[in-house]
């Protein structure tokens, strides 16, 4: 039998409750049960002023902006859109269906200003890992890192090459928002703004971004987002910005750990990273600095591909700091006493050991040492104390099992970009960079600690 038409109809009353509407499998609801934002209105206060139109609740926005970053929503009109739309999203937002939406010219407005000001976002992503921390998530004994690059919101067709492009002749006052933001960011060597890399062209609109083509294909212009993880469970434990070089990435890291030290107590056993990191001036910092294990491969040019012999051919003797050659000789730093004592390090950070011309001339093994140098030379670090540690440690077992945790950080950028939508900036500059990677750094840990957290989900009361 053929059912009568169903058309709607208008009612004078409803029973309707959104809580009854919401799936109980649904991520949101999951998150809802293990997030924290009721310190938010506290930490904004003294950025409100007392007189005045009540403001938007600062909880609200906050609210709205995870369900962009968790759900993959890109766009803040859209955002209003899907939350005007959705029940599941008005209800993690403790919106009624009555209640308005705020314009998506509100978040701009507070992003540039209290948001950017006090710093709420990074404050909401540290009370996100302080909850994984006391959830038994994250036991801070090893760390993995590493940077992936984001492409920004800039045209390769609008750039200027870097010789024509001085930043003495912009007028602050006229300038867009992202081009004052790079003029504030030239002294920053942590950003990668001070640093010797010159980048082939400079973007008009978003001149902070650096110009690469890391991937293989053509270049374009990008920033990096910078990631440590505990490898217990892949907690996002701080993330940093920068430009797309390596300087500046190495840097990222020590920002991070300190950072991680400073506001949740933790110094782990080991660090985990790839070949990127592994730089003397580094191993030097984790070994002698903050007594890191580095299980990190050591960057190491002193190979030869003539078949003559290599550094590692040669055995230093730390007790008379000299080298021994496969012959049987000497290398010494100098041969002779000198009244004031030289530190003999170079300007490269290398100290230089020399044999004598005349154990060369009589050595048989020259033409496999030195076939066209009058006497054989060897430079070692003044790092090479911590790159032996490095080396030492890339021969245990425990070494291994770090070569496997450090994909827990690569499968971190993959959901950052495939589930999260973060394969291209929306926002511009350095300020708009940190704003877009901590937001997804919280969702990512907010669906993290949703799905492994040990305590139970709490139950809403009915709007």
């Amino acid at each position: 039998m053929l059912g009568p038409r169903q058309e709607a109809q208008s009612a004078l009353f409803y029973d309707f409750s959104i809580e009854d509407h919401v799936p109980r499998d649904h991520v949101l609801r999951a998150i809802d049960g293990v997030i924290d934002l009721s310190g938010i209105r506290q930490h904004l206060s003294e950025f409100y002023s007392t007189t005045g139109r009540p403001s938007v609740d600062p909880e609200l926005m906050m609210r709205m902006l995870l369900v962009g970053y968790i759900m993959g929503i890109r766009s803040e009109r859209r955002l209003g859109d899907e939350v005007h739309l959705n029940l599941a999203y008005r209800w993690f937002c403790k919106l009624d269906l009555t209640d308005p939406i705020p314009d998506h010219s509100t978040f701009s407005k507070n992003r540039h200003g209290r948001f950017r000001d006090s710093d709420v976002l990074r404050h909401v992503f540290e009370i996100v890992v302080a909850q994984c921390i006391d959830a038994g998530l994250a036991s801070g004994q090893r760390y993995a890192a590493d940077a992936s690059i984001i492409a920004a919101d800039a045209n390769r067709q609008q750039s200027t090459p870097k010789a024509d492009w001085n930043p003495e002749a912009i007028d602050p006052n006229e300038a867009p928002r992202a081009v004052r933001e790079y003029l504030e960011t030239l002294d920053n060597a942590a950003f990668g703004t001070a640093s010797p890399v010159t980048p082939k062209f400079i973007s008009h609109s978003d001149p902070a971004s650096q110009w690469t083509g890391a991937r293989g294909g053509p270049a374009y212009f990008s920033y990096s987002t910078n990631y440590l993880i505990d490898t217990d469970n892949a907690v996002i434990l701080d993330v940093e910005a920068t430009r797309s070089i390596r300087q500046a990435e190495v840097g990222a890291v020590k920002t991070m750990i300190d950072r991680v030290q400073k506001v949740h107590n933790l110094m782990p056993e080991r660090l985990i990273a790839d070949t990127a990191y592994g730089s003397g001036p580094m191993l030097d910092w984790l070994v002698e600095k903050r007594g890191i294990a580095p299980h990190i491969p050591v960057i190491d040019k002193s190979g030869r591909k003539d078949g003559t012999f290599e550094r590692a051919d040669f055995t230093f003797d730390a007790e008379n700091d000299l080298y021994i050659c496969p012959g049987g000789n000497e290398l010494k730093q100098y041969r002779r006493a000198y009244k004031t004592p030289r530190s003999g390090a170079n300007k490269d950070e290398t100290i230089r050991y020399r044999a004598r011309k005349s154990d060369c001339d009589a050595c048989a093994l020259k033409e496999r040492c030195i076939p066209k140098e009058p006497q054989r030379k060897v430079t070692r670090s003044i790092y090479e104390t911590s790159r032996d540690v490095a080396r030492g440690l890339s021969q245990t077992e425990q070494y291994a099992i770090s070569r496997k945790l450090r994909k827990k950080v690569e499968m971190s950028f993959a959901h950052l970009k495939r589930i999260h939508g973060l394969g291209r900036l929306r926002l511009r500059g350095p300020c708009g960079a940190h704003d877009e990677f901590i937001l997804a750094a919280t969702a990512q840990n907010l669906k993290k600690l949703a799905k492994l957290a040990p305590n139970p989900i709490r139950t809403r009361t009915a709007v």
